[in-house]
């Protein structure tokens, strides 16, 4: 593992690796917090939990919250669950909430830690591959709302990231997957490059894959240190992510439906909206079938029935983009350079799921 990786600066945080990760963990907890406490869900309790005490000595003895795995439980009734506790366990303003998770613990991890005693200090430790590229970096954190992504929030940055690979050993495949979709994002939206080399899809085994974490946050970090509140060029970010939260809602609550992880369905998203591109914002049909082959060579294709493409085209209304009533995509003009805010008739949409199933 490189153990050398440059520590990325952001607006008012840090994202630190591996070894110096933990060295300035450390120097965060010499500040005088009156107490510190971990919020972790099933998974890392049991499968990251016992790493980090070994980094870390000072966190044996520290209060554990634990919150059920899973997208389904990130929502306000898990929240409060969390805030009883730490008000139960004496937490005061100067507190320090450290979220040990994938994104559903630093996404609800910092939204707590936000409105806690209208706002206490956190640090997070991503665990899953996604977390570490997006969800724990940018200061984005919220919960869902009845099955619809990220509909309660705030903008609010951790005083440190810490990411280490060691935890990808805990992974699911799908769950590096659902990262490695990301990842593929950055390269998609800001460095073509790099899609180019992330576009020949590696295992975990196969693959040195914290110098691409870096790469992915520092991409991610300049966007956000640069557009902090998304007036502008942060829209970027949400590459893919339109039709993909719709499709991730979608599956998350109809009956009968597997779930999907984000990533599986922001590829899908991604896919449709590079297909939307080649009619609107002139991309070219050979990059929209790049995209999708690189995509459908890591994803196994979904099917959608006419019914299933409605109920997701209704979701859009309730996309965080939308102003005035229109929902607005990000496209591409060609690959690592986005359009945003590009409105698009309804009659496009069919055709867009047509080009991702056709053969």
């Amino acid at each position: 593992m490189n153990r050398d990786l440059n520590t990325i600066l952001g607006a008012d945080y840090k994202v630190s690796f591996s070894d110096k990760g933990y060295a300035e963990l450390n120097q965060v907890l010499q500040n005088q917090y009156s107490a510190i406490f971990l919020l972790v869900d099933t998974n890392t309790k049991k499968y990251c939990l016992p790493y980090l005490k070994e980094q870390i000595d000072l966190l044996n003895n520290k209060p554990v919250i634990t919150i059920q795995a899973g997208e389904v439980n990130k929502h306000l009734e898990s929240c409060q669950e969390v805030w009883q506790q730490l008000s139960d366990l004496g937490a005061d303003r100067k507190s320090l909430l450290i979220n040990l998770g994938g994104g559903v613990v630093t996404d609800l991890g910092g939204f707590v830690a936000a409105a806690f005693k209208r706002g206490i200090d956190f640090v997070n430790i991503p665990t899953t591959l996604l977390s570490m590229v997006d969800a724990s970096v940018g200061g984005k954190t919220g919960v869902d709302l009845g099955g619809l992504k990220n509909q309660i929030g705030i903008i609010t940055n951790p005083k440190l990231v810490v990411v280490d690979a060691h935890y990808l050993k805990t992974l699911p495949d799908n769950e590096y997957r659902s990262g490695y979709s990301e990842m593929l994002k950055h390269g998609i939206i800001r460095d073509a490059n790099y899609f180019k080399t992330l576009a020949e899809y590696k295992s975990l085994e196969e693959n040195d894959i914290t110098p691409h974490i870096h790469h992915s946050v520092n991409i991610k970090n300049d966007v956000v240190t640069e557009d902090p509140y998304e007036n502008e060029l942060r829209k970027i970010l949400n590459f893919g992510h339109t039709l993909g939260h719709a499709i991730e809602s979608y599956f998350l609550t109809t009956a009968g439906k597997q779930t999907l992880l984000h990533g599986e369905a922001i590829a899908i998203g991604m896919i449709t909206e590079a297909f939307l591109s080649t009619k609107l914002t002139g991309l070219s049909m050979e990059a929209a079938m790049k995209i999708k082959t690189v995509f459908l060579n890591i994803f196994p294709k979904i099917q959608f029935e006419e019914k299933d493409i409605t109920a997701i085209l209704a979701l859009l209304k309730y996309d965080k983009k939308n102003s005035h009533g229109k929902v607005k995509f990000v496209l591409l003009e060609a690959i690592g350079k986005p359009a945003i805010d590009i409105e698009i008739a309804e009659d496009n949409f069919v055709a867009a799921f047509d080009f991702y199933q056709a053969n």
